[in-house]
């Protein structure tokens, strides 16, 4: 499909809005022009996109290029861009810089959603060094299949499990519905017993109040500044995924800034990624502080929501399920190609033996 095709297909307001800052980027442009690209960033609404992304693409990067580039930056979901359609809008030069939801991306591409599959690790310091050891074949993927230069890695805090009414457990997912965001997490709660619901991040509250999910994984603190608070009664302290997310350019894109400018411009992703890791762990933790009420909660609003501790035997059941279950539904939807991934990247940094053949 052509660029103008696909953008053809878009609203017409969305596809003036993408197209413009394209042609203005495709021109040659003096060494002293500025350049205005247009960036997508993450949810908006969120501590991610609005204490950093935001930011530093709004006032930090017109600093350090000395008002070489001054972009300007929009969420993912309140300006009718569908995540779905992300790497095509970036492959095609679309959208110049954005970013990519593992959950919602994979579903395009299997491959790039091993560091998203759902009960991987159940603490921040496994889940980034298992990225960081899935990065490489990240940046290759994204690289030779789709023409786009990997910038950074993010990850919002722990997706976990919030309910409307009591439970003790993991296997106490059975027989309920929950809202889930992506098809490794629905992986999880069918394997567990509960029926799966996708929805988007921005309808979940109205969903659960209408009584459609009886829980719903989202972030710790996410979930508390939506308003989760008004209709869940209980949280569970044990990640179910991470919501990790890439940051890409199109490589077109990233052509037309000359090298100075793509250095400073990867020392400051670089840097940013370092915040938003940092944070992710803080937020998680203060994320089921506000939601239960009990320690510091500087930015959500303090509740009484249960929380329900991590045991030994849910840690033992999320071992498994992922050993038996998740991971093996993304290898039976990736293919071979998976399967060599997991073992060249994933499998001994997990601590488990390469396998054999796809179960």
């Amino acid at each position: 499909m052509s660029p103008l095709s696909y953008i053809a297909g878009l609203r017409p307001w969305l596809a003036g809005m993408l197209l413009l800052p394209m042609l203005a980027l495709a021109s040659a442009a003096p060494a002293q022009e500025v350049l205005r690209p247009q960036v997508v960033g993450g949810l908006g609404g969120v501590a991610q996109y609005t204490e950093f992304e935001e930011p530093f693409w709004r006032d930090t990067v017109p600093k350090l290029t000395d008002g070489r580039v001054r972009p300007s930056i929009v969420s993912l979901d309140n300006n009718g861009i569908r995540g779905q359609d992300m790497l095509h809008l970036l492959r095609l030069n679309v959208i110049p810089f954005g970013t990519l939801l593992l959950s919602l991306v994979a579903n395009d591409e299997p491959e790039l959603g091993a560091p998203n599959i759902a009960l991987l690790s159940s603490d921040i310091a496994s889940q980034r060094r298992l990225v960081q050891a899935y990065r490489p074949h990240l940046a290759q993927i994204l690289s030779e299949r789709y023409d786009l230069e990997l910038l950074a890695v993010y990850t919002y805090p722990a997706q976990v499990l919030f309910c409307r009414k009591p439970f003790e457990g993991l296997a106490d997912i059975r027989g309920r519905r929950v809202r889930v965001s992506g098809a490794t997490q629905a992986d999880a709660v069918e394997a567990l017993g509960g029926t799966a619901v996708v929805t988007p991040f921005s309808a979940m509250l109205d969903t659960m109040k209408r009584g459609l999910v009886d829980c719903v994984i989202t972030g710790t603190l996410s979930g508390n500044e939506m308003g989760l608070g008004e209709v869940a009664t209980h949280v569970h302290a044990m990640p179910i995924s991470w919501g990790v997310s890439l940051f890409a350019a199109s490589k077109r894109t990233w052509a037309t800034f000359d090298p100075e400018t793509r250095g400073v411009l990867t020392a400051g992703l670089a840097d940013l990624e370092q915040k938003v890791w940092q944070a992710a762990e803080r937020d998680t933790q203060e994320g089921l502080a506000c939601n239960t009420g009990q320690g510091a909660c500087r930015r959500g609003k303090p509740g009484r929501m249960v929380m329900v501790p991590a045991s030994a035997a849910d840690e033992a059941l999320r071992q498994r399920m992922f050993e038996r279950v998740t991971l093996n539904a993304w290898l039976r939807r990736c293919g071979p190609d998976c399967l060599d991934a997991w073992n060249g990247f994933l499998a001994a940094p997990a601590g488990l033996p390469p396998r054999k053949e796809l179960d």
